[in-house]
């Protein structure tokens, strides 16, 4: 064994510049907080040793100065040494009785214990009010609520249905949303407190937990709710996920009146969603409403601003009103005589709804009128009706629809659905050309497609990327009368589908420019504030999915008749929204009020509900339009302007 080295044998310590700690006093320091940190570490007793120690180190010496420094202060040394004991022991609450050693002893056990009693009642007290505080703040406790809306899930679309719920509820004093998420409940109050700001008289209520659980479910009070919305997920592929939350829902209340709107995205798991849900339950296919709405677009420019009009609480919606005033009317009569609402159908006593009926239905005793209107209290019928000018009723036949050349550029889940709604809006012979990095899936979709609407539809593909200027470049946008721009679908290691497509929108908007040729294009985005940040023209209509979804299920939420109709107005066939010419309805070039243009759309089987108008257009804004003008409205009809009716295609 090698020898120890002796004390003495340690080489002399350095000196040191001035200021800086010699190597024995740095050891001695790190020895010392070691030694101190291995004294705190053997348990509470040590901490509250070295806290008396610090009390009193402090506290003894600052008595005994204000006694000895006292002009009325006892002589004696022992009378001196019993007032700073008064002192310490007021100071610490330990009593300060002075006499006997048992004396002082027994008050200061007294003291103790009286100490420890309210110390551990303080400690009880605040450990529970913190848990308490703690389990609230995580969202486990149960919200006690009637009437209110419970939303399961958390998904791009939940800003827009509490902004949108906020709308609805402004008129109501006591409303509630009650959110349940996966989530921290902290993030979930900050993102909703940024994105949708102050929510007025609506409370909303976050609770934190799997919506798949039947127990974390119940803390939204589904079974008093007015109505429960699920949300979809934002990542396709997970409407898995979404039944298995209309299971638990179902597993919670087990009662068919609980009114339920939902949405997936696949058409492959809406069977198993509606029966998840129950029989009554409203489930929206995202996909497949999306490529609906965007197919109609492609050929009416405006129309987007139409839908999002009458799908927002912001302007303009869809209500149902009493119509027991209006009995024995004909319904063509009852058109012209509510001056601030435009009606467009009944829903009959037995619950059917009668979209567009025929001008000689009779309203009945128990009937409602479908209304659009700025509020639900807004539609006073009058007792004459509104007059129309006879002699500029136009009284030729409407224009025969004419073959149109569309062309969509990308490729996405949706697009195979939006050529096949494309075959039931275009008139027969119109052509389809797809620009697309389309590998052999994509391709053999396009192909199934083209088989599913031929000979209505001719659909033609060209594999390249439309994000390139030279596949841009090459376009003639002459020969095209409209186009679609969709972006990829999300996946791992690709990029944010808006990206692609504000890029496409990007050379699409050059090419114009220099080509000099105007071009409508709608294009499909999957974030609303992406929106903000595209280029925009005349012909600019833009479909945000996600928003589309969210402001379908609010307009459903709060009125139970709107999910027939939305399925109408959105369906391949039945009655739907369309922008046809105003010299189809009246003698252009005149002034006239819009009596005139419903009374002529109401003897074409037709429900006028606004217009649209180049003269009024702010690009990518509203394009001109109007929905539901005053009846007494009166304006110059010019022949570029559209009028925007309910009419069976």
């Amino acid at each position: 064994m090698g020898k120890q080295r002796q004390p003495q044998d340690l080489p002399a310590p350095r000196s040191s510049p001035a200021g800086a700690t010699t190597p024995r006093r740095a050891r001695l320091h790190v020895r010392a907080r070691y030694w101190f940190d291995n004294t705190l570490a053997r348990g509470a007793a040590v901490l509250i040793g070295w806290l008396a120690v610090a009390c009193l180190t402090v506290v003894v010496p600052a008595s005994a100065l204000l006694v000895w420094t006292d002009d009325q202060a006892p002589d004696s040394p022992w009378a001196k040494t019993a007032a700073v004991w008064r002192s310490v022991g007021q100071t610490l609450r330990l009593g300060g009785e002075v006499g006997s050693p048992l004396r002082v002893v027994l008050s200061v056990l007294l003291a103790l214990v009286a100490l420890f009693y309210v110390s551990t009642v303080v400690g009880l007290m605040t450990t529970a009010i913190t848990d308490e505080l703690v389990s609230l703040r995580r969202g486990h406790s149960t919200v006690l609520e009637h009437g209110h809306t419970a939303v399961l899930g958390w998904s791009a679309q939940t800003f827009t249905v509490v902004a949108e719920l906020v709308a609805a509820n402004e008129n109501r004093r006591r409303a509630a949303v009650v959110i349940l998420a996966d989530r921290d409940v902290t993030d979930m109050e900050e993102e909703l407190r940024g994105e949708v700001g102050d929510t007025g008289r609506t409370r909303v209520v976050c609770r934190n937990g799997r919506p798949t659980d039947p127990a974390a479910v119940a803390r939204v009070s589904p079974a008093t709710a007015d109505v429960v919305l699920v949300m979809q997920s934002d990542e396709p592929g997970e409407d898995a996920e979404t039944v298995k939350n209309l299971l638990a829902l179902r597993a919670t209340v087990d009662d068919s009146r609980v009114r339920i709107v939902a949405a997936v995205r696949d058409a492959r798991y809406r069977l198993a969603a509606e029966l998840a849900a129950g029989p009554e339950a409203v489930v929206l296919e995202a996909d497949d409403v999306t490529a609906r709405l965007v197919a109609q677009c492609a050929r009416q420019p405006g129309l987007s601003l139409v839908y999002q009009e009458l799908l927002d609480f912001a302007g303009d919606e869809f209500y149902v009103v009493d119509a027991s005033a209006q009995a024995g009317r004909a319904f063509a009569e009852v058109l012209r005589i509510c001056p601030e609402s435009s009606v467009v159908g009944l829903v009959r006593a037995d619950g059917t709804l009668r979209l567009n009926p025929p001008g000689d239905s009779v309203v009945g005793p128990r009937d409602q009128l479908v209304v659009i209107a700025q509020d639900d209290d807004t539609t006073v019928p009058t007792d004459e009706p509104a007059v129309f000018d006879e002699s500029l009723i136009a009284l030729g036949a409407p224009a025969a629809p004419h073959p149109d050349r569309v062309l969509l550029l990308g490729w996405n889940r949706r697009a195979r659905h939006i050529v096949r709604h494309l075959a039931g809006h275009l008139a027969v012979g119109s052509v389809l050309h797809v620009v697309a990095e389309a590998g052999e899936h994509p391709a053999a979709e396009l192909r199934a497609a083209a088989a599913e609407i031929a000979p209505t539809l001719a659909v033609t593909l060209t594999k390249a990327d439309p994000t390139l200027p030279g596949t841009v470049n090459d376009l003639v946008l002459a020969d095209h009368d409209g186009v679609i721009v969709l972006g990829p679908d999300r996946g791992p290691g690709t990029e944010a589908p808006d990206d692609r497509a504000l890029v496409t929108l990007l050379l699409l908007r050059e090419l114009e420019r220099t080509s000099g040729v105007p071009v409508r294009v709608v294009t499909e985005m999957t974030d609303d504030r992406n929106r903000a940040l595209a280029p925009v023209g005349v012909g600019a209509d833009f479909i945000v999915s996600g928003r589309l979804i969210g402001l379908l299920m609010v307009q459903i939420s709060q009125n139970w008749h709107l999910a027939r109709l939305f399925e109408e107005l959105l369906a391949p066939h039945g009655n739907a929204i369309h922008l046809r010419p105003a010299g189809d309805y009246i003698l252009t070039g005149r002034r006239t009020s819009f009596a005139t243009v419903v009374e002529s759309a109401s003897r074409r089987g037709e429900c006028a509900i606004g217009y649209r108008s180049p003269d009024l257009a702010r690009p990518g804004i509203d394009h001109g339009v109007r929905i539901n003008p005053a009846k007494n409205e009166v304006r110059c009809w010019g022949v570029g302007d559209d009028v925007i009716v309910i009419a069976v295609r």
